[in-house]
C-alpha cells in the first residue's frame, strides 16, 4: 500500500510540475458557459474552477483582440460584445447593439470584424476600429463559422442548415458565391498555405477539403461522427479537430490532408486550446459541464474540471500558436 501511494503522489506532483510548466504564474483559463450565461475562471494549477461571472445570455465564441489586451466574448442572445482581461477573466467593458454576435473574427489586417448572426440567418461585416457597422449580408440559413484568406480579401461562412458555405468579397463587401457542402458544416479553417479549406462536416463523420480558388471539393477526410471545429497543434503542419457525436477528437495532417490518429475525449468534445509547450489540449466537454485535459504525449484524458451549462469557448494566454 505503501508503494501505491507513493506512485499515486509522484503522478500528482508529476501533473502538478507540467501544468505549473505550461502556464504563467497566475494565469486563468476561461471558459465560457453558453447555457446559463456565465463565464468560469479555472485555476489550471489546482485544476478547480475559482468563480463563476455572469456576462449575458448565450456566450459561445471568444476572441482575443488584435493588440492582445482584451478578451472579446460574443452574448449571441443579449446581443452585445463584453471584453475581460485575458490573464484573470475580469470584465472590463461592454459594448452593445452588436445583433446575434454567435462566431466571430478579426481580418488579419485588423480592418474588419465579422459576426456570424446564427439565429438570424445574416452576416455582419463591423470596422473593427470602433465596432461600426458597415454592411449587413443575408446568410440563410444558420452562418456558423467564420475563417479568412491571409491577405485578408475574402472571409468564408459555414450555413450549417442549408448544408453550404459561402465566399464574402471583404473590399465589395457581398457575398462572391456560395458552395455546397455535407450535412450540417460547422467548423472552417484555412491552411497554412491557404490554399485549401477545410470544413467539419457535423451531421457526417468527416472533414471536406475545399480549393477555394479553383472551388472544388478534393477530398473527404474521415474524422469521426459529429465533426466539429478545429485547433492547431502550434507545430505549422496538424490540426485537431473535434467529433463531437463520437466523443474523439482526430489529429489532421494538414499537408497530407489525412489522419495520423484518434483518441478518445468524453461528453461531446467542442472548443479547444493547446498549451503553449504542446504539452496538453484542453477541451469543452458540451454535455457534461465540464473542461477535459488530455496529455498530448500520451493522447489519455488526465483530469476534468466541472464548470458551467453547456461550455463552448476557452481560452488561456499560454497558448501555442494559430497554425
Amino acid at each position: 500500500m505503501k508503494n501505491i501511494g507513493k506512485l499515486l503522489l509522484v503522478g500528482l506532483l508529476s501533473v502538478t510540475f507540467q501544468d505549473a510548466g505550461a502556464f504563467a504564474p497566475g494565469e486563468r483559463v476561461i471558459v465560457l458557459n453558453s447555457g446559463d450565461g456565465t463565464v468560469s475562471v479555472v485555476d489550471p494549477i489546482a485544476r478547480k474552477e475559482l468563480r463563476r461571472i455572469p456576462v449575458g445570455k448565450e456566450p459561445h465564441h471568444l476572441l482575443l483582440t488584435p493588440d492582445g489586451k482584451e478578451l472579446l466574448v460574443a452574448n449571441a442572445a443579449s446581443d452585445d460584445l463584453v471584453f475581460l482581461n485575458p490573464l484573470s477573466g475580469e470584465v472590463l467593458r461592454r459594448i452593445p447593439a452588436i445583433s446575434d454576435p454567435y462566431h466571430i473574427g478579426f481580418s488579419p489586417d485588423r480592418k474588419w470584424f465579422l459576426s456570424a448572426s446564427n439565429r438570424l440567418d445574416r452576416i455582419d461585416i463591423y470596422h473593427a476600429d470602433g465596432f461600426k457597422l458597415a454592411k449587413r449580408l443575408p446568410a440563410p440559413r444558420v452562418p456558423s463559422h467564420i475563417a479568412f484568406t491571409a491577405d485578408s480579401k475574402m472571409a468564408f461562412v459555414t450555413l450549417q442548415e442549408s448544408h453550404e458555405f459561402v465566399a464574402i468579397d471583404l473590399e465589395r463587401q457581398e457575398i462572391a458565391w456560395k458552395m455546397p457542402t455535407g450535412k450540417q458544416p460547422a467548423g472552417i479553417w484555412m491552411t497554412p498555405d491557404d490554399k485549401h479549406l477545410l470544413i467539419g462536416i457535423m451531421g457526417e463523420s468527416q472533414v471536406e477539403v475545399f480549393d477555394w480558388r479553383a472551388r472544388k471539393l478534393v477530398k473527404k477526410i474521415p474524422t469521426g461522427l459529429g465533426a466539429h471545429n478545429f485547433a492547431a497543434r502550434g507545430d505549422g503542419r496538424h490540426l485537431f479537430v473535434t467529433n463531437r457525436v463520437a466523443n474523439t477528437v482526430s489529429i489532421i495532417d494538414q499537408q497530407t490532408l489525412s489522419v495520423t490518429e484518434t483518441f478518445k475525449v468524453p461528453g461531446g468534445p467542442d472548443c479547444m486550446e493547446v498549451t503553449a509547450d504542446g504539452s496538453q489540449l484542453w477541451i469543452t466537454s458540451r454535455w457534461i459541464r465540464a473542461v477535459t485535459i488530455v496529455d498530448l504525449k500520451t493522447k489519455q484524458v488526465v483530469g476534468q474540471i466541472p464548470v458551467g451549462k453547456s461550455p463552448h469557448g476557452l481560452f488561456f494566454v499560454s497558448h501555442a500558436p494559430r497554425r
